[in-house]
């Protein structure tokens, strides 16, 4: 009965997860103690890591839902969503929009699945500009290992876009699907790395920084 609900829940916690795992992964090893210290305009670039992340997680709880409705797409064409902007989803045009479905052997819509959709595609915008926005501010800061992190988020933003267009440019094909929502788990795990590293890089600096320490000296955890 709640078979749905509950898949679509264990793909979020799955995500958290993986997450945390990679976050873990990063605090325990060497690069992460060797790190220094600097001050910086540490708490925007915070505030813009988080947001940015929180709607990577977002996205992909909206696409775990898009998914675990086991249906065709509920939008044809894209950019467009059938033909407009900002879709019609009156009764009538939500009937003219499954007679035509029906014609090409496609399961009918509903308006709230079309709005689904149309809410990932809105969620994409936001992601993609808090990734840009990121991105800009990292290398205006002239900070390492921000700098080539964001970097990697933004072709990754820019390849997971593709995707996304190209998943409904193919009627959701299983390869490319599948590739859509892997890029998108690295897209999370790398926000969970950047969300770390804005946070350690501002930590208050130890009289004696462990990159500046002599190999003898011991290493306080």
């Amino acid at each position: 009965m709640l078979k749905d609900e509950i898949g679509i829940f264990h793909a979020c916690l799955a995500q958290a997860f993986f997450g945390l795992i990679v976050v873990i992964a990063l605090m325990t090893s060497r690069s992460w103690r060797a790190v220094a210290t600097v001050a910086s305009r540490g708490k925007s670039l915070r505030v813009i890591a988080l947001t940015t992340t929180a709607f990577i997680y977002l996205q992909l709880a909206l696409g775990a839902t898009m998914r675990h409705q086991h249906r065709d797409l509920a939008i044809t064409d894209f950019p467009t969503a059938y033909g407009q902007w900002i879709p019609d989803t009156t009764a009538p045009a939500i009937a003219k929009i499954n007679a035509a479905r029906d014609t090409i052997g496609m399961s009918d819509v509903s308006a709230a699945q079309i709005w689904l959709q149309m809410a990932h595609r809105f969620g994409a915008v936001l992601v993609a500009i808090g990734v840009i926005w990121f991105f800009v501010s990292a290398h205006r800061e002239k900070i390492s290992p921000l700098r080539g992190l964001s970097t990697a988020w933004l072709v990754g933003i820019l390849a997971q876009v593709t995707l996304g267009a190209w998943t409904i440019w193919s009627n959701k094909a299983a390869d490319v699907a599948t590739t859509h929502v892997a890029v998108g788990a690295t897209m999370l795990g790398l926000g969970a790395v950047i969300c770390a590293f804005c946070f350690r890089l501002n930590e208050t600096p130890s009289a004696f920084p462990l990159s500046r320490q002599r190999k003898s000296d011991p290493v306080i955890a």
